[in-house]
């Protein structure tokens, strides 16, 4: 357990690192407009952050959690979704036709953000664990829910192009379907294989 100082000093590490690889990520991406739309996700996430990180006192692995989901997101705003050269590689080895690096994130949205949410519940809401333990799935749900609309409304208002890049359906019809489900996976996999992480946070 880090005392306050060497708490303090981490937290910064992790701000100051995501602003920069945002920022070389930022960098020629290769749609700007969907790098634009994709971004939405943390122009309004990490101000909030900022704003409420004195008021609910998130753990240390609840904010490491929550950087790394925002680094798997910058590279695929980087790239597009669909783009993203890991996802193609791996699709390739596997004989894929379709790169699975949306789904992936849309995966790890649940599992790595389950906690951060939890313990945000669990101390503004409720100290009962098994409600917060659905209160966590139905919020990754609801937020998930929220996101397939944004990205439906901009592949209705914005250009044709960066539209189809940010609804980056591949071709799926199923697609947002299919996302909301690994959502709520992740959130469940993550309550499950990791509750003894959850209990032992909390209480720091």
């Amino acid at each position: 357990m880090l005392n306050e100082k060497n708490r303090k000093r981490y937290l910064q590490i992790l701000f100051w690192g995501y602003l920069l690889i945002w920022a070389l990520l930022g960098i020629n991406p290769v749609h700007r407009s969907d790098w634009f739309l994709e971004n939405i996700l943390v122009f309004l996430a990490v101000p909030y952050l900022l704003y409420i990180h004195r008021t609910v006192r998130l753990s240390t692995l609840s904010y490491t959690l929550i950087f790394i989901f925002l680094v798997l997101h910058s590279i695929g705003s980087h790239y597009t979704y669909s783009e993203v050269p890991a996802g193609r590689w791996v699709s390739d080895w596997l004989g894929w036709e379709r790169n699975h690096y949306d789904r992936f994130v849309h995966f790890l949205w649940g599992f790595l953000l389950a906690m951060p949410i939890f313990e945000t519940l669990r101390k503004k809401v409720s100290r009962k664990v098994k409600a917060i333990f659905i209160f966590t799935c139905c919020v990754i749900v609801l937020v998930g829910v929220l996101y397939e609309l944004m990205e439906w409304a901009a592949a209705v208002v914005v250009a044709s192009d960066a539209g189809t890049a940010f609804l980056g359906t591949q071709g799926d019809e199923w697609d947002a379907q299919k996302d909301l489900l690994l959502n709520l996976t992740g959130a469940i996999a993550s309550m499950v294989f990791l509750p003894w992480v959850i209990q032992k946070e909390v209480k720091t």
